[in-house]
C-alpha cells in the first residue's frame, strides 16, 4: 500500500496548496491530482528533511515502516509538470527553488496519544523510571501488552535516531510542568485501528546526533526504561550488532527506494559510526533484559 502511494504521489501533480494542518508555518497541505493529500514539509535547513527522509528508510530496516506515513522527496520546480498548477501559491510560500521538500501522506482520523505507564505516572510522580517486572507484564491483557511493544518501538527508535522531538521533550518538560506526562505526547498519534503513528521525524539522525550531550540524559534511561520488546524488532536490532551494517543497510535502501536520495546525502562517516554505536548499545540493552 505504501508503495503504491508513493509510485502514485511521484507521479501526480500538485492541484492546491492550502496552510495549516502541517506543523510549522512553512509546510502545507498539498491536494495531489489523484485525489490523495499530503503535507510537504519545507525544513529551517536541508538537514531536517534529510533526516525525515532516513529516519523513515531506517523504520524500514527495522521491521517498523508501517507506523510512519510513506513519505517522498520532491524538487521544487515553479515551471515543473508537478508544481506548475501551483505555481502562484509557490511565490507566496517563500520556498526556494530548487530546495527539496517531503510529501508525506495524510492519514485521517488520528487522534493525541498520552504516555501510559511507566513512562506517565512514574515520570509525573518525579521518581526515577523502572522497567515493569515479570510479574506486571504477566497480568496485563493482551490489548494492553500490544500498546506497550508500539511504545517501546517508538522509544528504541527515537534512542537511534536521537530524537528529541517526542516524548523525550516531555520528559525535559517535567522540570517546569509536573502534568505534562499527563498530556498528548508531542509528534505522536493513533489511528483508528489503534496503532501508533510517529509523526515529524526530521529530528533524527542528522540535528539528533549534533545535540547528543543535551538529550541523551533524556533519551539514554527512557529506553533503560524498557524490557518487553517485539521479538521481529530484537531480531533485527541483533542482526544489525552482528553484522555491524547498519549504516550501509539504511545506505542501501534510501538509494533504491528514494530517486533523489542524492540531492541530500547520506550520513558523515562520523554519523554512520553513532548509528552503529546506538545499535550496540541497544542490543546490549536488550542482552541484559533477558538475563534478567
Amino acid at each position: 500500500e505504501a508503495a503504491a502511494w508513493l509510485s502514485a504521489a511521484r507521479a501526480a501533480r500538485v492541484a492546491s496548496l492550502e496552510r495549516g494542518g502541517c506543523g510549522r508555518s512553512s509546510n502545507r497541505l498539498a491536494r495531489l491530482s489523484d485525489g490523495s493529500r499530503a503535507c510537504v514539509r519545507y525544513g529551517i535547513n536541508p538537514e531536517q528533511i534529510q533526516g525525515e527522509a532516513l529516519s523513515y528508510h531506517l523504520a524500514g530496516v527495522l521491521g517498523m515502516q508501517e507506523r510512519l506515513p510513506p513519505m517522498a522527496l520532491a524538487l521544487v520546480e515553479a515551471r515543473g509538470r508537478q508544481w506548475e498548477p501551483v505555481r502562484e501559491e509557490l511565490r507566496g510560500s517563500h520556498w526556494a527553488e530548487g530546495a527539496v521538500v517531503s510529501l508525506t501522506r495524510w492519514v485521517d482520523n488520528l487522534t493525541a496519544v498520552v504516555a501510559p505507564a511507566p513512562w506517565g505516572a512514574e515520570a509525573g510522580a518525579g521518581r526515577r523510571l523502572q522497567p515493569l517486572s515479570a510479574g506486571e507484564l504477566g497480568g496485563l491483557p493482551p490489548s494492553q501488552l500490544v500498546e506497550l511493544v508500539q511504545w517501546s518501538d517508538l522509544i528504541l527508535f527515537d534512542y537511534l535516531t536521537a530524537n528529541f522531538d517526542r516524548l523525550v521533550s516531555n520528559l525535559f518538560s517535567l522540570q517546569w510542568d509536573p502534568r505534562v506526562m499527563r498530556r498528548a505526547t508531542s509528534n505522536l498519534l493513533r489511528a483508528p485501528d489503534g496503532g501508533l503513528v510517529f509523526m515529524d521525524n526530521e529530528a533524527g539522525l542528522v540535528h539528533g546526533y549534533r545535540l547528543l550531550a543535551m538529550w541523551d540524559p533524556y533519551n539514554e534511561p527512557l529506553l533503560r526504561s524498557v524490557c518487553v520488546f517485539r521479538e521481529g524488532t530484537a531480531r533485527r536490532v541483533a542482526e544489525l550488532h552482528r553484522r555491524r551494517s547498519a549504516a550501509a543497510e539504511l545506505h542501501r535502501r534510501y538509494r533504491a527506494r528514494e530517486p533523489l536520495w542524492a540531492r541530500l546525502g547520506f550520513l558523515s562517516e562520523r554519523q554512520a559510526e553513532l548509528l552503529q554505536a546506538r545499535v550496540d548499545f541497544v542490543h546490549r540493552h536488550i542482552a541484559q533484559c533477558r538475563a534478567q
